[in-house]
């Protein structure tokens, strides 16, 4: 029997336990027939994070197809390869594809046929300077970069609307075919579409393009408009 309210597929979500912003994002995201599961992790130590697979198993409880890790990497250096390594892993151990929020930038920029891309971060000058690396790194050419220059992790949930729109209107002054945004924490699904309305270009914000990558992962096709491009027409 189906889940009662979850009749298409129960979506597995993880996220840092202080990031406030990933789980109402998602929810804002879920199409009908489907509902987001969460879990939450704890960062730090060599392999992103010690308790990420102790804390899926919990999650895995109540059988998702799917789980999805609201967490970008840019900010350090090598930080997508490692997350992609670590997400392996827990793929492994859990037995159900496992998506996260840095691949799924990438893989949403090739949807939207952007290889010059333009990049909103909730990080100061050093920190983004490894942004554009690993971005790089996978094949994309950054015309601009730009962070909210919050002054912690938990500060960026703090980041004002107004804040974000005016560096996105910033960095979409460079000569780009999309805007790309990382950071989890940095709350942008609501304004996708106004952003795109008023630049005239996509913007791939980390949220939606982990969530997207993952219900097209397991079937779940539904456009979803009022959230931008990637959402409504990939």
């Amino acid at each position: 029997m189906p889940d009662t309210l979850a009749p298409r597929a129960i979506v597995g979500v993880m996220t840092p336990a202080m990031n406030t912003v990933v789980q109402p994002e998602l929810e804002r995201l879920r199409p009908s027939g489907v509902t987001n599961q969460m879990q939450r992790f704890r960062l730090g130590g060599a392999a992103v994070s010690d308790d990420l697979i102790e804390e899926a198993l919990k999650l895995m409880d109540c059988k998702p197809r799917a789980i999805a890790i609201g967490l970008t990497t840019d900010a350090g250096p090598g930080g997508v390869a490692k997350l992609a390594a670590r997400c392996g892993e827990l793929a492994e151990a859990v037995g159900v594809p496992v998506f996260n929020a840095s691949e799924a930038d990438h893989a949403a920029l090739r949807a939207v046929a952007a290889t010059r891309i333009a990049v909103v971060t909730p990080f100061a000058a050093e920190i983004d300077r490894n942004v554009q690396a690993n971005l790089e790194e996978a094949g994309f050419e950054v015309a601009a970069i730009k962070g909210t220059e919050a002054p912690s992790l938990p500060a960026i949930c703090e980041t004002t609307l107004d804040e974000i729109r005016a560096v996105v209107h910033r960095v979409a002054e460079a000569d780009c075919e999309a805007i790309l945004q990382v950071g989890t924490a940095l709350p942008l699904v609501d304004i996708i579409e106004e952003l795109e309305a008023e630049t005239g270009k996509p913007l791939i914000a980390c949220n939606a393009a982990v969530y997207w990558q993952t219900l097209r992962a397991i079937g779940i096709d539904d456009p979803l408009p009022g959230f931008g491009r990637l959402l409504a027409e990939h």
